[in-house]
């Protein structure tokens, strides 16, 4: 098992373990404060659900089917990309789809919660990179990874048109594929700025320099560069 993953693993179960603990005891007010709820982010800019309602979940199943798909498909493109950059990966995709969730749904007052916005966005990025892999559809049905993403993907657009306000998070999950495909697609997008703010730079700072053309022959006086 990787780094980046084996803390994914560990940091929801904990929390999960937490939830479990002190959540009766609290009346679910940690669901409510941590999990995505889009009127609080909108009007009370509790800015950190975009975040932080990941690690929380719904139920032993929810939890263990979400890091069974971040163990199985995570590992290999965290070998592939590094620690660094499959977190960052992972994290853009979470808040993306959060981002999506709450835009589009603003008035729902039901808390969304889960990882799976990250594991679709790593479902993503494992079809676009091993699309011939084979993977079994409800552990029954051999299927390409390429198609797979392409059923899931329809499946959570389907689901956000016709859900309504029922809570659960399928924009958040056709958000993280959406924001990582476009991040994976069109590199990222804060290096593209720094490109940018560094060209910018670079432009004002010749534009305090003369230069003077001149040679090895030319005896007419120095050459500033």
């Amino acid at each position: 098992m990787t780094l980046a993953v084996k803390f994914l693993l560990i940091a929801n179960t904990a929390v999960f373990v937490l939830q479990t603990l002190i959540g009766y005891a609290l009346d679910n007010r940690l669901t409510f404060y941590f999990g995505l709820v889009p009127p609080l982010v909108l009007h009370e800019f509790y800015l950190w659900q975009l975040f932080t309602y990941q690690f929380l979940h719904g139920g032993l199943f929810h939890l263990l089917f979400n890091m069974l798909a971040v163990w199985m498909f995570g590992c290999d493109l965290e070998r592939r990309w590094g620690s660094s950059f499959f977190l960052r990966y992972y994290f853009i995709t979470v808040i993306g789809g959060g981002i999506l969730n709450t835009l589009f749904v603003p008035n729902q007052m039901g808390p969304s919660i889960g990882a799976s916005a990250g594991v679709y966005g790593i479902l993503l990025a494992y079809g676009l990179i091993y699309p011939n892999r084979i993977v079994y559809f409800y552990f029954l049905f051999p299927i390409k990874m390429k198609h797979f993403v392409w059923i899931i993907g329809a499946i959570a657009l389907y689901l956000s048109i016709t859900a309504g306000q029922s809570g659960i998070a399928h924009l958040a999950h056709l958000g993280g594929m959406v924001f990582v495909y476009l991040y994976l697609r069109g590199g990222n997008p804060w290096e593209r700025v720094k490109d940018y703010r560094d060209r910018r730079r670079l432009a004002r700072l010749k534009r305090r320099f003369q230069i003077h053309p001149g040679g090895k022959d030319d005896k007419s006086g120095p050459t500033v560069h």
